[in-house]
C-alpha cells in the first residue's frame, strides 16, 4: 500500500526528474545552504524528502555526512546509485521522522515534504520530526512555496484560500518520454506563517528570504517570487 499519492508520481518520473529546469541549480543552492548554515566537514545533515539525492550527493563532495529520506523507493533507489562517500538514503515518510537529536543540521528543499506532503494538513507532523532530529544549537534550511506568488502572479490558479493549498494538473514525463497529465497539491504558505509554524516546534526563524531555483540568496520576502527560504535554529 503506497503511503502517498507522490509516490506514483515519482515512480514514472524515475531519473527524468532530474531532467526538468529546476533541477539544475543545485551546485548554487548548496554554495548557499553551506554558507548560510555554517556547515562544515563532517557535520551531520539530515536531508527531508531527498528526492533523487541531487542536494545530498551535493553535500557528501564537499565531505560533509549526509543521511537522505524519501517516501519513494523509487527515488532512493535513484539516490543510492553512484552516490558520494558520505552519503546514505532510506525511504522514510517526512510524516513518521523517529531521530533523536541526531543531526547538526536539516535541509528540507525543493518543496516535496515540505509542499506536497504537507498538502494534507499534516505540516505539523513533518516540522516536529525535523526538530526531534536536530540537536540544541542546530541549524534548518527550509523552502516554502508563496502564498503570495500563487494569487498574484499564478494565471489561472486554483488556489484554495482557506487550506492555502494550490491544485495544478501538469504534464510528467517517464525516463523514455512518455507523457502523463497528472494532479498536483501544494502546500503554499506566508513568512508569519512560517514563523507561527516553526516556532511552535522550538525553532527560531532566522530569516525568510525570496529565492527562486537555482538562485538562492539572502534578498527580503516579497510577493513576487515563487519561494522562501527559512533559515532556522533549534533552540
Amino acid at each position: 500500500m503506497r503511503d502517498h499519492w507522490f509516490e506514483d508520481l515519482a515512480d514514472h518520473m524515475g531519473e527524468a526528474y532530474l531532467r526538468y529546469s529546476f533541477t539544475k541549480g543545485t551546485v548554487q543552492e548548496i554554495d548557499h545552504v553551506v554558507d548560510a548554515l555554517g556547515l562544515q566537514p563532517d557535520d551531520r545533515v539530515l536531508d527531508v524528502g531527498c528526492g533523487p539525492g541531487r542536494h545530498a550527493h551535493e553535500l557528501a563532495r564537499r565531505g560533509i555526512r549526509v543521511h537522505g529520506i524519501d517516501v519513494s523507493e523509487r527515488f532512493v533507489d535513484i539516490a543510492r546509485t553512484n552516490a558520494p562517500a558520505g552519503a546514505t538514503f532510506e525511504r522514510l515518510d517526512a510524516r513518521r521522522l523517529g531521530f533523536d537529536a541526531e543531526f547538526d543540521a536539516a535541509i528540507c528543499l525543493c518543496q516535496g515534504a515540505f509542499g506536497l506532503m504537507t498538502a494534507d494538513g499534516e505540516d505539523e507532523l513533518v516540522v516536529a520530526g525535523i526538530a526531534r532530529a536536530l540537536r540544541v544549537g542546530g541549524r534548518l534550511a527550509l523552502s516554502a512555496f508563496s502564498s503570495y506568488f500563487v494569487v498574484r502572479h499564478w494565471d489561472g490558479a486554483d488556489f484554495d484560500a482557506d487550506t492555502g493549498v494550490n491544485h495544478e494538473r501538469t504534464e510528467i514525463r517517464s525516463e523514455t518520454g512518455d507523457e502523463r497529465t497528472v494532479d498536483l497539491w501544494t502546500g503554499c504558505y506566508t513568512p508569519r506563517e512560517l514563523r507561527l509554524l516553526l516556532g511552535a516546534h522550538a525553532l527560531r526563524v532566522d530569516s525568510v528570504s525570496s529565492v527562486e531555483p537555482g538562485a538562492y540568496g539572502s534578498d527580503p520576502a516579497t510577493a513576487d517570487t515563487a519561494e522562501f527560504l527559512v533559515l532556522a535554529t533549534k533552540r
